[in-house]
């Protein structure tokens, strides 16, 4: 805001001007806290009587309210500005700069949908956030904190994350999973996307050939094509990726990298077997080729005890291994990790700083203090126990309210079911039906590169109760049912 001082008009009313031009304008929003007298008045270089009095004055018409020490508003009870500036902070961009006067890069789709209220989200696999341990989660921020805070922590450290949390992760690592770990063979990373996408910054140039299953992690794929990759996609079987259908592209070319969930094959669920991941090995051998391995619900395995991860039957530092706790926490508090050699952990530290120069270290310090106490481990046989419970649940609903027109296999672990739908099923259908029934469901095809029609649905039951869930397959019925009159008694 700028002054005339040789302006016949008073100060004051310039700047009641201003302010109400603002406001007209929709650049001051209902509600908008104004700066105090005292600041305001230091702003503009005027005596502060004159902003008291250029606030009493817009208070007494109805433009500003005041609420004692709380301070100036603009008034909440104005009508939202309609007309050039429009009634959010967008249309002022919209009308005033319609495209960039420059040329930008990146995806063009649509930002992924948010489920509404009321709305029933058989999610991709996300876990309960309303079963962590709250008040234990709560304690080890507020003591990280307080010690950080206390010794001048909070700075910059390390990229690859705090040695505590790094040398814990080891640990279990080592423990649990048999790998060969330690503290500089790990990089802790906001989750296991963000693990993904700098292993495919360090391993992919322009045009370099990188091999997944036809059904697979869409962000995987994605990673790999936003950094050069050319993905071939592959066959696969109930055991997962074909190790014929690798041989062959590999002998019609230079494979750089492939991609792999073994342990909960993504998204079918599978559960890769020891014959199949040797010989996936052997061929990394044979072709030169890096195995990106992403475990991301490794605790979460039914039946029996998990299967060690490939990474922990390699011997010639073939596998990057991705892990995550955000399956076992919440996905909101962004933790996961890289194990791999050193050298080639100090490349991925050294990606991590063009990001976002290092993760939060106070969260960090809080996931190694409940690792180290036990309280990760004692919430991890909890959650299992009910995600188990759920997994059941939601098979027999599937069989008991989709009848025969889907079938499921319960699966060894994870926290989704895929569902295969029978060949009348119109999926495109079935999916936006479902939306207007309130249920959000995955359907197959979009797990696939090609957008095949695949007769499918993924069908993350982990995040919801027994109550919710009966109340979404009841509603994938109702909206199965209105494409075809699947459920007509049979003359």
């Amino acid at each position: 805001m700028s002054l005339d001082r040789d302006d016949s008009r008073p100060l004051n009313v310039q700047i009641s001007e201003e302010i109400v031009e603002r406001i007209r304008a929709g650049l001051l929003l209902p509600g908008t806290p104004l700066p105090g007298s005292r600041e305001f008045a230091a702003i503009l270089s005027v005596n502060r009587k004159t902003i008291v009095l250029v606030y009493d004055e817009l208070a007494a018409q109805g433009w500003l309210s005041t609420e004692g020490r709380r301070g100036t508003f603009v008034s909440p009870n104005l009508p939202h500005v309609s007309g050039a500036h429009g009634a959010d902070r967008s249309s002022i961009f919209n009308e005033t700069l319609p495209h960039p006067a420059y040329q930008v890069y990146g995806s063009t789709e649509p930002l992924p949908e948010i489920a509404s209220e009321g709305v029933i989200d058989f999610t991709d696999g996300a876990p309960d956030t309303r079963l962590v341990p709250f008040g234990a989660l709560s304690g080890a921020f507020r003591l990280a904190l307080l010690e950080f805070a206390r010794g001048n922590q909070l700075g910059y450290s390390d990229p690859r994350g705090i040695f505590e949390l790094r040398n814990t992760l080891a640990s279990m690592l080592r423990i649990e999973r048999g790998l060969k770990a330690d503290p500089e063979s790990l990089c802790v990373v906001r989750g296991s996307q963000m693990g993904i996408y700098v292993a495919a910054r360090i391993l992919v140039r322009s045009g370099d050939t990188v091999v997944l299953e036809r059904l697979t992690y869409p962000p995987a794929r994605d990673a790999f094509r936003a950094c050069g990759a050319s993905i071939v996609s592959i066959d696969q079987d109930e055991f997962g990726m074909s190790p014929e259908s690798l041989r062959n592209v590999c002998k019609a070319q230079r494979v750089r990298a492939i991609y792999l969930t073994p342990h909960h094959q993504f998204p079918t669920t599978v559960t890769m077997p020891i014959e199949r991941r040797m010989e996936l090995l052997k061929l990394a051998e044979e072709f030169g080729f890096v195995i990106v391995e992403d475990d991301y619900d490794h605790e979460f395995h039914f039946n029996h005890n998990p299967m060690q991860p490939m990474a922990a039957i390699d011997r010639r530092g073939t596998v990057i291994y991705i892990g995550s706790l955000s399956k076992i926490l919440a996905p909101g508090l962004r933790v996961g990790y890289i194990a791999a050699h050193p050298s080639i952990i100090h490349r991925i530290a050294n990606e991590v700083v063009l990001i976002d120069r290092q993760g939060n270290s106070v969260t960090e310090r809080a996931v190694a203090d409940l690792m180290q106490s036990g309280e990760l481990r004692r919430h991890i046989r909890h959650a299992a126990k009910v995600y188990h419970a759920r997994c059941h649940t939601a098979a027999a609903l599937v069989s008991e309210y989709l009848g025969p027109f889907a079938s499921v296999d319960i699966p060894d672990g994870g926290l989704a079911l895929w569902v295969r739908m029978a060949e009348i099923v119109d999926m495109d259908n079935l999916f936006g039906a479902a939306k207007k029934h309130k249920v959000k469901i995955l359907p197959g095809s979009i797990f696939s590169a090609e957008s095949r029609n695949v007769k499918a649905i993924r069908l993350g039951y982990a995040s919801l109760n027994e109550l919710e869930i009966k109340t979404g397959m009841s509603r994938i019925k109702s909206a199965l049912s209105q494409q075809v009159n699947l459920y007509r008694p049979a003359a």
